[in-house]
């Protein structure tokens, strides 16, 4: 377009263009990624913990670090204070994380309560700070029976929701009973290299994003809430 583009209804001021520039803070940080791995189940032989533990273990192998949050005993939403010591473990985890992995059951052809729970007891916002925003996120499943997406469709609309960086990639493990041995290490199967490929792709996005995912999400719509909120406090001393 030659013509001269007008935009009435944009503060131009704020109108930020990406340049090359802004990418030169990959690699900045130094430390291995930092990986929070969520699952949704208390069975004592739960698959999707037994999924999520061999998930930490590759991301261990791949130079990240990663925790596991145990869900037990975390109360449901709204049915404690955030100051439970099992809120407060969960909250502290994802803020210490760069990227995380969430593994759930489908049960009922949804994600369980207890995945849901947990994410729900994640706050979108702690005063100015978006706890989960910008971070990186990996989604996985396991099934009693025959292959399904379906919980792995809902975590990432959650995965959204929580304006995380979801990654292409995603593990879904039918039949899960069958899959694991005695000891609960998964067995080799075009299954686990599907494991092994969204645990690279995680590190390899996570790396690439963590030192600049606070510029990747920011959005002219709250630049302009907050530069409109600042005019209102300085019009407001002006008048005093």
């Amino acid at each position: 377009m030659s013509e001269s583009i007008t935009l009435p209804n944009v503060d131009t001021a704020l109108l930020e263009r990406a340049g090359p520039e802004r990418f030169a803070a990959i690699g900045n940080a130094t430390h291995p990624p930092r990986v929070l791995l969520l699952y949704g189940s208390l069975r004592t032989r739960s698959y999707s913990k037994l999924l999520a533990l061999e998930a930490a273990r590759l991301l261990t192998a791949l130079g990240a670090e990663a925790k596991l949050f145990d869900p037990a005993g975390l109360p449901l939403p709204d049915d404690a204070p955030a100051t439970h010591p099992k809120v407060e473990e969960l909250r502290d985890l994802v803020r210490w994380s760069e990227a995380m992995v969430w593994c759930s059951p489908e049960r009922h052809g949804a994600m369980t309560g207890i995945m849901k729970a947990q994410v729900d007891w994640i706050p979108l916002t702690e005063g100015s700070i978006r706890p989960t925003q910008g971070k990186v996120l990996a989604v996985m499943q396991v099934s009693g029976g025959s292959q399904s997406f379906n919980a792995l469709n809902q975590l990432r609309v959650l995965g959204r929701w929580m304006r995380m960086l979801t990654i292409p990639n995603q593990s879904s493990v039918p039949k899960a009973w069958q899959e694991f041995d005695e000891a609960g290490r998964m067995k080799p199967s075009a299954y686990y290299d599907r494991v092994v490929d969204v645990m690279e792709e995680l590190v390899k996005f996570t790396l690439l994003t963590r030192d600049i995912s606070p510029w990747l999400v920011d959005r002219y719509s709250e630049r302009r809430e907050s530069a409109a909120q600042l005019s209102a406090r300085v019009n407001l001393r002006s008048s005093a």
